[in-house]
């Protein structure tokens, strides 16, 4: 009975022992390769030639192309002053009052001086006229008609410089009231009610925010590759995250002589533009544009000076290094000189978890009606047993 019980025994020894070394049939062990990953289209993004602007830099400040600075034209105490900063108004609009209490006096004083002028000119034409017909029939002398054609003379002038001053007087009275020159904003006050406005003292400033313009200055070595027309794309200080676009409207023919810089006028494209004059903008423009290939920065993996994207290539993963060339300023998006090949597949968004020839493969979408269909029938089956109870 012990020899069929050592038989068994051996025979389980010698199967099990059969496992230790692969089959045909036997899988290989895959416990230590990274997980299959599955890619859906929005996750990748396939390599193309763009434009590649490039050109000479430019910064200035935002500023109106209509702007007033409102002065005093006579010498008077300020009234009153009827607008504040930001206020809009309209052209015509009254902004400050100044005292017209002498120039008033001055007008009135010039308004009888023309009516005294004029009467003296109807009494002195009368009288010449009454001594040519004495003179005709012969009772006055010729010298009698002559002076009397000198003071006709003479009150003529004086009623046409009486005129002159009453002119003056109204335009004087005209001036202690400063309107507004056109629609716009007011930006910068500077008296208040009782101040002394002398003539030429600036009052306040009135600028039309519809009329923005970029006045930026581009060094002297760079402006012979700006031109008016080209496109410029530009930042400004307190406007985050945003782009603007313009083209060139005029270069200055001279350089500043202290900076050695050429101020260059720069017009909004559309109606998108800032209403607050004085910010600080700098951009570039756009002199040359080449084709390139050009990746952003989200899809780039920077180690040191060292960048590399995730290539998927014949179903697997590629980690490969890249030499980068100018960063576009008007896209944010970095120059790819060498690496990459015009239709290469890149994964949008790199992870540390991925790992050099990991499997790759797209997502399958399922058609719409089996989507439909698919939960349909579980429900339906599960229906089944509660009708039964």
């Amino acid at each position: 009975m012990l020899r069929p019980l050592l038989i068994v025994v051996a025979l389980v020894t010698s199967l099990s022992g059969c496992d230790k070394f692969p089959g045909k049939g036997d899988k290989k062990d895959t416990s230590s390769a990274p997980p299959k990953l599955v890619i859906a289209p929005e996750d990748i993004v396939t390599i193309q030639s763009s434009a590649l602007s490039s050109g000479p830099v430019i910064t200035g400040s935002i500023q109106p192309e209509r702007k007033a600075d409102l002065r005093a034209e006579i010498s008077a105490v300020v009234l009153q002053v009827l607008k504040e900063n930001g206020d809009a108004v309209r052209r015509g609009d009254v902004l400050v009052r100044l005292d017209q209490t002498s120039i008033r006096d001055n007008l009135n004083s010039a308004e009888d001086n023309v009516r005294n002028a004029t009467q003296s000119l109807d009494q002195a034409e009368r009288n010449l006229q009454r001594l040519k017909t004495l003179r005709a029939s012969g009772m006055t002398s010729l010298q009698a008609l002559d002076d009397a054609e000198v003071r006709r003379n003479g009150a003529t002038s004086e009623l046409s410089a009486s005129k002159a001053r009453a002119v003056v007087a109204r335009q004087q009275m005209e001036r202690t009231l400063v309107r507004a020159p056109f629609d716009g904003v007011v930006s910068d006050r500077k008296v208040s009610a009782g101040d002394t406005a002398s003539i030429g003292k600036e009052l306040l400033k009135v600028i039309d925010p519809t009329s923005m313009r970029f006045a930026g200055r581009v060094s002297a070595d760079k402006v012979s590759a700006v031109s008016v027309g080209q496109a410029v794309n530009f930042r400004i200080n307190g406007y985050a995250g945003q782009e603007f676009r313009g083209k060139v409207t005029r270069v200055d023919p001279s350089a500043n002589d202290v900076t050695r810089q050429v101020e260059v006028l720069v017009s909004f494209n559309g109606a998108r533009q800032p209403s607050v004059s004085g910010l600080y903008a700098e951009g570039s423009i756009e002199s040359t544009n080449v084709k390139a290939l050009t990746l952003p920065e989200s899809m780039l993996v920077k180690v040191g000076d060292k960048a590399s994207v995730w290539r998927v290539k014949g179903n697997a993963l590629k980690q490969v290094e890249l030499v980068l060339g100018a960063r576009d300023p008007r896209t944010g998006n970095f120059e790819i000189r060498n690496g990459l090949a015009e239709g290469d597949i890149i994964l949008r968004n790199p992870s540390s978890s991925f790992k050099e020839d990991q499997i790759a493969e797209m997502a399958s979408v399922k058609p719409l009606a089996a989507a439909a269909s698919a939960p349909a029938e579980p429900a339906a089956s599960a229906a089944l047993p509660a009708q039964g109870k």
